[in-house]
Order: structure tokens, then sequence, then C-alpha cells
């Protein structure tokens, strides 16, 4: 009779031993506000016209799809022009399954065994993940206080690792801060002056942002990427479709490691159906950003330190007490309401759901807070909190 072997009795690569996969807990709780899902269902005619789509693709399932998905990249790069900006063609886009299949490819294409890839973190950790993946190096840049990139230490980090991808992630993940295209500019700039560099600012989350996407930033620029998906904006986190926008030789090189017929005839069809709805689509965005507005708002009369945000989510705290965030993020859930615990220390995050979903975080939020004790003073107002329950003791 054979014995099932464990996980450390294989022969996995010794950077893999003592790692935990990537992902978010999947409980079935009533409000579920921990992965940044766009809360909102697609809507009927989008529902129909994916059915169309699909349908007209299904009868020819037989034969591999387009191998380059030129017509998916084309009305990609339609929507970028439109959207972004800055005008993009074709070639210029690169499409494939999630924006962590672009990045792979990226770090399969300019990482590897020898090189290396730096982030800012916290930040979005599947960059590190997946480095460690493709057997690049990772290095972990400075960040201040207030979660914003240090220009100057990071182009010291930049000078003394000396790179070979950089990423710049814009909003950021988990803290939702934009980064300005000055800091962009002045990281890529110090990169290209130590050797040539791949800069990957990441937009997963840019449709939420208060300012403009960085995509202008890639005029005359040949290493820098601009990384985005459809999962948020677009509210198809199920469909699993990133791209790029960069240099037509940047596209030209993930073709190098791309695999045969990556995307599928289905996953095209359902996007082109869902680039077909943009404005609609678009209008939701509009909706999450007020209710985004709304949630910073009420969490900062609470006195909770809360992260400015340009993304579909919100970092708060700071929860500085017995357990730290995870205590609380367990009492929140204990309501009924599930957020994510990052792993940034106080800190935790929510993401942006329907105004019911909302108002219930928020409610469950006044009852958690109402009971944690805090004693730290340099939290905003929980020294003044502390001293109402002594008062009242």
């Amino acid at each position: 009779m054979s014995t099932a072997l464990t996980l450390d009795q294989l022969p996995v690569r010794e950077e893999l031993r003592g790692k935990s996969p990537y992902g978010a807990p999947q409980l079935d709780v009533p409000v579920r506000l921990n992965t940044n899902e766009n809360p909102y269902p697609l809507p009927e005619p989008l529902v129909a016209r994916i059915a169309e789509r699909v349908a007209e693709a299904a009868r020819g399932l037989n034969r591999y799809p387009d191998r380059d998905a030129v017509e998916l990249r084309t009305e990609l790069a339609r929507y970028l022009t439109r959207t972004g900006g800055h005008p993009v063609a074709f070639e210029q886009v690169w499409a494939a399954n999630g924006s962590n299949e672009v990045l792979q490819q990226l770090l399969q294409a300019f990482g590897g065994p020898g090189r290396t890839a730096l982030g800012f973190e916290p930040s979005y950790s599947m960059h590190s993940l997946i480095a460690r993946g493709t057997n690049t190096g990772w290095i972990s840049g400075p960040r201040r206080e207030d979660f914003t990139i240090d220009v100057e230490a990071a182009r010291e980090a930049v000078a003394e690792h000396r790179p070979d991808v950089v990423f710049i992630t814009s909003p950021n993940n988990p803290t939702g801060t934009a980064v300005d295209r000055e800091t962009v500019l002045a990281l890529h700039d110090a990169a290209q002056a130590v050797k040539p560099t791949m800069v990957v600012v990441d937009e997963a989350y840019v449709e939420f942002s208060h300012g403009a996407s960085l995509l202008p930033l890639l005029e005359g620029r040949p290493h820098l990427v601009v990384s985005r998906t459809m999962s948020k904006a677009f509210g198809a986190a199920g469909l699993r479709l990133g791209y790029l926008a960069a240099d037509p030789a940047v596209v030209d090189a993930l073709q190098l490691v791309r695999l045969p017929y990556h995307l599928s005839a289905v996953n095209q069809a359902t996007a082109l159906a869902a680039l077909e709805h943009t404005d609609t689509l678009l209008g939701y965005v509009d909706r999450l950003k007020a209710e985004r507005d709304r949630v910073v708002q009420e969490l900062r009369a609470l006195g909770l330190d809360v992260t400015d945000s340009d993304a579909n989510f919100v970092q708060f705290g700071r929860f500085d007490g017995p357990g730290g965030q995870h205590a609380v993020w367990q009492r929140l859930l204990d309501h009924g309401v599930l957020v994510r615990d990052n792993g940034v220390p106080g800190r935790l995050r929510v993401s942006t759901g329907t105004p019911e979903e909302n108002t219930a975080f928020l409610e469950a939020v006044r009852e958690v807070v109402g009971s944690t004790p805090d004693t730290d003073p340099e939290r905003p107002g929980g020294e003044d909190r502390q001293k109402d329950k002594e008062q009242k003791v």
C-alpha cells in the first residue's frame, strides 16, 4: 500500500520549500469585501452579447484560437487610446490570462536566473511570488511611513542593486496610494542610468484613480511598460484577462515566452463583448468611487487612520492592541464581514462593495472599534477614546 507524500518530501526547488500559495480566504459570509472584486454583476445586455459571441466562437472550437489575439488587441488599443490620454497602436498591446500572466511573461522574458526584480513594499504580493516562480531574485525597496515612495531612497536602491526589472504599482495594492508621474520618471531615469532596465507600472486599479493614467509616459521610453486588467473596472474577475501597453519590441519579446494559443477563443470572445459595453461598465466605476470616498470619510469620522485611496479599496487602522490587526479582522468576521489582512502591521484592507455592503461593514466597524482596547496615542483619536473609556469606568 502506497503512502501519500507530503509537499516537503517532493523534490521541489529549494526556494519553494516552506512557502504558501497566494490566496485570500474564501468564506461563506454575508458581506465579502476582501478580494477587490467589482460587486455589480454584468448588465443583462452584456450577458446576452457574451452569449452571442461565445456561441459564435463555440462553432469553431475544433480549431485553435487566433494565436496572436489580433482583434482583441486592436480593441484594447482603442480603449486605451480613448481613456488613457495617449494614442496606443495594436502592435503595442499584449494580452494574457489575467494581469498575473502578463507579469509572469515579463519576468520570463526579462528576469530569470541571475537576474533581479525590485518592488516597493508593501505592494502587490504577486510581484515577489511571480519573481520566485521564475527564479528571479527579489529585492524589497523602501517606502515612507505614509506608504509613498521615497524617491531618493528608491534611487539609491536602484543604484545599489542594479535590478533588471522595477515594479511600480499605481494605485498601489494594498495601500491604495497613487504614484505621480514625476516619481515614475525619476525611477525610470535612475534605472536606465545604471543599465537597460524594464520598468513596469502596474495600473490594475487606474480606472478608480482621481488622477490620470501614466500611459503618456510610454512615448520615447522603450523600456517602460504599463499593465492593466479587466478584472476590476470591467467587473470581469472571472474572465481572467490582463493586458499591457509597451514598445512593440516588448510585445515581440513576450511572444518568445508565451505558450502556444494561450488565450482561448472563449476568453477572447468574452473580452470583446465586454469592450463593446465600456461606457456602461465605467458607469459602475463612478458609483464605486463615490462609495469608496464615503467609506473613507466615515472611517475617519470614527477616528481611524485611513490611507488616501485611488483604488476600489481602502486601507485602514491602526490596530495595535492585543492581537493587532488580525484580532480586529476576526471580530469583523464574527459580525459577518470579511475584509483582508495583508500582513501590514496595524492595518486592514476593505474592498468597496455595494452601498448596502459598505453600510454593513461600517456598522460592524463601529461595533468592533467600540470594543477594541486602544491605548496607542499615535493612532488618530486613540488617546481621546481611551480617556472616554476611563471616564466611563
